[in-house]
C-alpha cells in the first residue's frame, strides 16, 4: 500500500495515494493519528456507551441514543449501501482501526481516565453521522409548541418561531466571476455549530489518480461532504431549517407477557420491545426499555405510562443516511457532477451552493424531506390517524443564481419545508456588505465573515429612546446606548452595556406572570430534550417579537426596559467591555478547569454569529465551526481556518495554534503545491499491523528491507521445503534485486512477520489488476492478492500455528488494506497449501495456468511465486 503523508505550517493533512481505496485507509488512519480521542469519543456516543467514562452527565444521551436506535439504523443504512460505497467505506474503518492500534496512545485522554481504543464497526462512521445531526432539524421544538398551545394558545406559537436554542445554522454566500478579481466565482461562509475542543471540523486535502480534494471533513466520517474544492468545482452548504422529522402521540399498552402493543390507523399492532442496560462511571448501570412502534422509536414515556412520543425519521425509515453522495462528490468536476451527486444526499437537509470553472452555477436544497400533512410540521401528532402517514418524498426547490447570492437559515429557499427559520438579519447583511464593493477577492471576504452589526438590537434601543424621567446614571446609560454604533466588537463597552440591559429585560420578562404558564415545561420530559423547553432562551432568541407584539396587553415592555436600565445602570461595572463578558467556552468530553476560553466579538444575529443565551450567560458556546473562502479559478487562492487547530492531541504546537487568527478573523492559506509541504515518513513504511493473539503471542508485519533482510529471506527461499517459492536456487544478489524490485512497485509489497520480535513468515501482498493472475480470473473492486512463505522449522512443536498466524495475516489482508476479498493461487501441486486454505475458510476455485512473466533486468527465470499451473482460491471478508 503507497501512501504519502503530507503537512503545510499550520499541520494539516495532506494525504495522497494510489488508490481510491487505499486513500480512504489513509483517511481512517489520519483521523485515528490527529483526532484519536475525539472519534473514540463520537464512536460511543452512537452507540450510547459514553456514559462508561463520562459518567452521569451523558447518561441522558446514552439512554436517548438507545431508545432512537441510533446505532441499529446505521447498521441498516451500512448494509443498504451500494458495493461500492460500502467498500470504500470499509477501507476507511479498516484505516481507523490500524490508526488506533499504533497511534491512539498518542492522546493522553484515554490514559487519564483508563480507556483503551475501542474496535469500529463497519458502519461505526454512519452512526457519527447520524448521533451529530439527529437533533439538527430541532424537532424537540415541537414539543415546545405543543405546550404553548396547551398553556397559552395556538396564537403564541408564532411568537418564538425564530432560531431556536438547540439548532444549528450557517452563512454562505456566492459571488460570481462578474464581481472578482480572477473572474472566477468565489464561495465563502462559515458553519455555526457548537465549538468543540477538538473542533468538529478538520482540514484535509485528500488526493489520488482519480481526484484532488481539499475540504473539511468530519472526523470519524470519510470523504468532504459539506465544504470541497476539486480543483476545478466547489461547494459549500448552510443547515436549510426543513422539518423532516416527526413526533407520534402513541397510545402504548403491556401484554401479561410482557410484550407492547401500538394503536395506530389499523388498530392495535405489535411493537418491538428490547431492554439494554449501560454502564455509568461512578454510578449503578442503568436500564432502558426500547419500544419501537410501526411511526418510529419511542423516545419519551413508555407503555407503563399509557402513552409515549415516537420519533419518526427518514433514516430509519428509508434505511439511507446519503452516504454514497460522498464518494460522488470527491470525483466531481464540474457543478452537474456536483448536482447529481447531491441527488444522493439524505441527512441532514442543507442548502447548496456550488460553482465551477466552466461557468456553471447551483443554489438548490439537497436531503430527503417526506411529503405529509402540514401538521405534523408543527406538533405532536396522534398516531392513530390515517392523515399524519408519509406519502414518499418531497421535490425540492432549486432557484438560478445571479451575480450574488446569499444562505444564512432564513425564510426563502427552503421555505416551503419548513416552521421555524432564522431571522433575516444575517442574510440581510451580509447582502449589504457584498453590494456595497464591486468587485471581491478571497482575502477582501474576511471583512464579511468578521462583520459585528446587529441589527436585531433596534426595537430594545427603540424603547430605550422612549425612557424619560430616569435618574442621572440611567439617563447617562441610555445616551451611550442610543449613541453605540451597534457593533459587538469585543472592545466595545458600549456593546457590553446594551448586552446586560438586555439580558435584564430577559430576566424580567420571562419573571412576568404573563409567561408564568410556559415555566417549568421541561421538567417533565427526558433532559437531552430541555434546552428547547427553558423559557428564558425561548424570550432571548424572540426578544424583538416579543417587544413589539400587542399579544400581551398586560406587558408593560416600556416598563419592562426601564427598570432594566435602572437596574444595570447602578451595576455596571467601569470600563467592563463585551469580550470581557462574551467568552468562548468550548465543549470538551473531559473538563480540564480551563473551560472559559478568550473574549470574543459578534452575537447571536450578526454575520459573525457568536452565540450566547441572552438572561442565562454571555459565554459563548457556539460560533462559526470553521471558516472558508474558495477561489474558483485558481484553488491555490483559497483561504481557511478553524477554531483551534489541526491537531487533537494536547501538547502537539497545532492544538490551538489557528485559534488567534480565527479570533481576529485572519484566514489560513490553503497550499496545493506539495513542493511546499513536508513529508512525513511514508505510511507504507510506518503502517505496520500488529495483533496480539492469546495463547500465542504478539505478531508485527512490517515492510521488507531489501538489505537488511536479505540474509533471513534468502535462507528461507532456497530450501527445499520452499521449492513452490521458485527461488530456490537463487543467489543472494539475485534475491536482493527481486526485492528491490518489488520494493520499487506500488503494486506490489513484501512484508515480513514477525511474532514476538522473532521472524516467522513471508507475507506478499499484491493488486490483482496489475498482475498476471487478473488474466485468468475476473477482477472485482476490493480484491487483494496475497502469498506467503512461513519460515522453515518455525512453530513445528506448536499445536495450531499456522492457523493462528494466518488469521492474523488474513485480519491485516483486508482490514489492514480495507479489502474485501483475498485471492490466493498456490502451486496445484501444493496439496498442504491447498489444504490449509480450505481449513482457514477460502472457497476453492478451478485450476488456472499463469503466463509467463518477463523481467529482464533480473537474471531469474522466473520470480514471485513463477508457478504455472495453480489452484485459484477466495476468502470473502
Amino acid at each position: 500500500m503507497s501512501v504519502e503523508v503530507y503537512r503545510d505550517g499550520w499541520g494539516i493533512p495532506h494525504l495522497r495515494a494510489d488508490s481510491v481505496r487505499e486513500l480512504a485507509h489513509a483517511q481512517g488512519r489520519n483521523a485515528a493519528a490527529d483526532r484519536a480521542w475525539q472519534i473514540e469519543v463520537e464512536r460511543h456516543r452512537s452507540q450510547g456507551t459514553s456514559a462508561a467514562f463520562l459518567g452521569q452527565e451523558a447518561a441522558g444521551w446514552d439512554r436517548f441514543a438507545r431508545q432512537a436506535r441510533i446505532d441499529d439504523t446505521a447498521r441498516r443504512c451500512y448494509r443498504a449501501l451500494d458495493e461500492e460505497t460500502r467498500g470504500w467505506l470499509d477501507a476507511y474503518v479498516a484505516g481507523v482501526d490500524a490508526g488506533l492500534r499504533e497511534l491512539g496512545g498518542a492522546a493522553p485522554e484515554f490514559a487519564r481516565i483508563g480507556l483503551e481504543p475501542g474496535r469500529w464497526q463497519p458502519w461505526t462512521p454512519l452512526g457519527i453521522w447520524l448521533s451529530t445531526h439527529i437533533l439538527f432539524a430541532g424537532f424537540p421544538g415541537k414539543l415546545w409548541r405543543d405546550e404553548v398551545v396547551r398553556r397559552i394558545g395556538p396564537g403564541a406559537v408564532g411568537l418564538f418561531a425564530t432560531d431556536g436554542p438547540g439548532t444549528s445554522g450557517s452563512n454562505g454566500w456566492l459571488v460570481t466571476g462578474d464581481r472578482t478579481v480572477t473572474g472566477g466565482p468565489l464561495i465563502a461562509g462559515d458553519p455555526h455549530r457548537y465549538i468543540e475542543d477538538p473542533g468538529v471540523y478538520q482540514q484535509i486535502r485528500l488526493a489520488c489518480p482519480e481526484y484532488d480534494v481539499v475540504g473539511l471533513a468530519v472526523p470519524g466520517v470519510p470523504g468532504i461532504g459539506h465544504f470541497g474544492h476539486t480543483g476545478t468545482v466547489a461547494w459549500a452548504i448552510t443547515n436549510a431549517m426543513a422539518d423532516y422529522q416527526d413526533l407520534y402521540r402513541e397510545r402504548l399498552r403491556r401484554l401479561p407477557d410482557g410484550s407492547v402493543e401500538a394503536l395506530g390507523p389499523d388498530g392495535w399492532r405489535p411493537a418491538f420491545r428490547s431492554v439494554e442496560t449501560f454502564e455509568v462511571a461512578g454510578a449503578r448501570p442503568q436500564e432502558v426499555e426500547v419500544v419501537e412502534t410501526e411511526r418510529g422509536t419511542v423516545v419519551i414515556g413508555g407503555p407503563d405510562e399509557g402513552e409515549g412520543i415516537a420519533l419518526r425519521q427518514p433514516p430509519r425509515v428509508r434505511e439511507d443516511l446519503g452516504f454514497a453522495a460522498l464518494p460522488a462528490l470527491l470525483r466531481a468536476r464540474t457543478v452537474a457532477d456536483v448536482d447529481r451527486a447531491f441527488d444522493r444526499w439524505a441527512e441532514p437537509v442543507n442548502v447548496v451552493q456550488a460553482a465551477d470553472t466552466e461557468g456553471g452555477l447551483l443554489h438548490r436544497v439537497a436531503g430527503a424531506v417526506p411529503e405529509r400533512d402540514p401538521e405534523n410540521l408543527l406538533r405532536v401528532v396522534p398516531a392513530h390517524e390515517p392523515r399524519h402517514v408519509w406519502r414518499g418524498l418531497r421535490e425540492l426547490p432549486r432557484e438560478p443564481v445571479g451575480t450574488v447570492a446569499v444562505m444564512a437559515n432564513q425564510r426563502g429557499l427552503a421555505a416551503p419545508l419548513g416552521i421555524e427559520f432564522a431571522p433575516t438579519h444575517r442574510a440581510d447583511r451580509i447582502q449589504e456588505l457584498l453590494d456595497a464593493q464591486e468587485v471581491w477577492t478571497a482575502p477582501g471576504m474576511a471583512a464579511v465573515h468578521t462583520d459585528t452589526r446587529l441589527a436585531s438590537a433596534r426595537p430594545l434601543l427603540d424603547l430605550v429612546a422612549r425612557l424619560d424621567g430616569l435618574g442621572p446614571e440611567a439617563e447617562a446609560l441610555t445616551k451611550r446606548l442610543l449613541a453605540w454604533d451597534r457593533h459587538m466588537d469585543a472592545d466595545s463597552v458600549d456593546a457590553a452595556a446594551y448586552a446586560r440591559v438586555r439580558s435584564a429585560v430577559v430576566r424580567k420578562l420571562a419573571a412576568h406572570p404573563a409567561f408564568a404558564p410556559l415555566t417549568g415545561m421541561g421538567e417533565a420530559y427526558p433532559e437531552v430534550f430541555r434546552p428547547w423547553l427553558a423559557l428564558a432562551p425561548r424570550i432571548a432568541y424572540a426578544l424583538e417579537t416579543l417587544l413589539t407584539t400587542d399579544q400581551f396587553p398586560d406587558v408593560d415592555r416600556e416598563m419592562v426596559v426601564r427598570e432594566a436600565v435602572e437596574d444595570i445602570a447602578g451595576a455596571t461595572a467601569t470600563g467592563e467591555a463585551w469580550g470581557d463578558r462574551h467568552r468562548l467556552a468550548a465543549w470538551r468530553a473531559l473538563p480540564d478547569g480551563d473551560e472559559v476560553g478568550p473574549g470574543l466579538p459578534g452575537d447571536h444575529d450578526c454575520v459573525l454569529s457568536t452565540s450566547s443565551v441572552p438572561g442565562v450567560t454571555d459565554l459563548s458556546a457556539r460560533g462559526p465551526a470553521a471558516r472558508y473562502v474558495w477561489d474558483v479559478a485558481d484553488r491555490e487562492n483559497s483561504l481557511w481556518v478553524v477554531p483551534l487547530g489541526a491537531s487533537g492531541i494536547p501538547g502537539s504546537p497545532h492544538r490551538r495554534d489557528q485559534l488567534p487568527l480565527w479570533l481576529r478573523g485572519g484566514l489560513v492559506p490553503v497550499i496545493t503545491d506539495w513542493n511546499r509541504l513536508t513529508k512525513e515518513t511514508p505510511m507504507r513504511e510506518s503502517a505496520v499491523y500488529e495483533q496480539t493473539v492469546e495463547g500465542f503471542g504478539t505478531v508485527r508485519v512490517g515492510p521488507v528491507d531489501p538489505t537488511a533482510d536479505l540474509d533471513v529471506i534468502h535462507g528461507w527461499v532456497r530450501e527445499e521445503r520452499a521449492r513452490f517459492w521458485g527461488m530456490e536456487g537463487a543467489s543472494r544478489e539475485q534475491v536482493r534485486e527481486t526485492y528491490e524490485h518489488l520494493d520499487s512497485l506500488t503494486t506490489h509489497h513484501a512484508h515480513l512477520v514477525r511474532l514476538d520480535g522473532e521472524p516467522v513468515a513471508l507475507f506478499q501482498t499484491y493488486e490483482p489488476e496489475a498482475d498476471r493472475v487478473s488474466e485468468c480470473y475476473e477482477v472485482e473492486d476490493g480484491d487483494i492478492g496475497v502469498h506467503f512463505l512461513i519460515a522453515p522449522a518455525t512453530g513445528g512443536a506448536v499445536c495450531g500455528f499456522t492457523g493462528a498466524l494466518m488469521s492474523v495475516l488474513v485480519a491485516y489482508a483486508l482490514e489492514g488494506h480495507g479489502k474485501r476479498r483475498i485471492v490466493v493461487e498456490p502451486d496445484a501441486r501444493n496439496t498442504k497449501a491447498v489444504a490449509l486454505l480450505e481449513r482457514a475458510g477460502f472457497e476453492l476455485g478451478p485450476e488456472i495456468v499463469l503466463p509467463e512473466i518477463d523481467l529482464p533486468e533480473i537474471d531469474l527465470p522466473e520470480v514471485f511465486l513463477p508457478q504455472k499451473r495453480a489452484r485459484i482460491a477466495f476468502l470473502k471478508r
